[in-house]
């Protein structure tokens, strides 16, 4: 498994600024955070940021997230596929081989609802094999519907395309609906990309992303987890995401620093 970093632990910071302190502070695989990198790409070249990124060492496997695509209809829908096919565009350009796709499940659906979202992220999927890019399909405990790996794996198999798989972020699985059992139907052909955090003292119920802290630091039992993940030979990139504000405060190199050393513990 690769450890590695999402530039939302660090959102006030520049894509550039992530990049130089991720490297300073030992870490060497990003996730990319997309507003980030188009933002710096509107006033940097192409050029000079894969040069940046030659210099640090620095790769870009994964990048965060595309929402939108699966009940939009009309224009909007239209629109988030323009986003879409823009995005990856980047990620051709970048060598970003996996892109995560939220669901965005915020109302109540039917099964006509549930059908178009299965088209859209089958075609998502098609568009997304013409770049070279995979899909990592992000279930939200917070939703109203996909809200527990069992399900994303659900549409994941109604999409039917080798390149659509699921992120399992473990903040998600403990909020929503999750049973141990769902890790059964995990494959190293379907799982795409792992999000890890922690979270101490807080009921289920009342979770939030501000709550996240370092693997190691809550009440979350993540051992049991990635021992499976072992089992199953999962070999892609393990990313601490954390959307604290207290975390935001500190600098890149230092959230680098105590990221990659908290995984470095629970990776063994």
């Amino acid at each position: 498994m690769i450890p590695c970093l999402s530039e939302v632990t660090t959102l006030p910071a520049s894509f550039a600024d992530d990049v130089t302190g991720y490297s300073d502070g030992g870490c060497h695989t990003m996730e990319v955070w997309l507003t980030k990198l188009e933002t710096h790409l509107e006033k940097n070249s192409v050029a000079s940021t894969l040069e940046l990124l030659a210099e640090r060492e620095m790769s870009l496997p994964v990048a965060s997230y595309q929402g939108g695509l699966l009940l939009s209809q009309g224009q909007a829908r239209q629109a988030a596929f323009d986003l879409l096919k823009k995005r990856l565009e980047l990620c051709q350009t970048f060598g970003i081989r996996t892109m995560v796709l939220v669901a965005d499940f915020r109302t109540a659906i039917d099964a006509q609802s549930l059908g178009r979202a299965v088209a859209s992220l089958t075609e998502a999927g098609k568009w997304a094999a013409g770049f070279n890019v995979r899909l990592a399909l992000e279930f939200r405990g917070t939703d109203t519907f996909c809200t527990s790996l069992d399900t994303a794996l659900a549409l994941v198999m109604q999409a039917n395309e080798p390149n659509v798989g699921v992120c399992l972020d473990l903040f998600h699985y403990y909020k929503g609906p999750s049973k141990n059992e769902d890790l059964g139907a995990l494959s190293a052909t379907n799982l795409f990309h792992v999000q890890v955090c922690d979270v101490p003292g807080v009921p289920r119920e009342l979770m939030a992303d501000s709550d996240r802290v370092l693997p190691g630091e809550g009440d979350f039992h993540l051992d049991p987890l990635l021992n499976y993940l072992k089992k199953m030979n999962y070999d892609g990139c393990v990313s601490v995401e954390l959307m604290n504000p207290m975390v935001w405060k500190s600098k890149p190199h230092q959230v680098a620093e105590i990221s990659m050393a908290s995984l470095k513990r629970l990776l063994g």
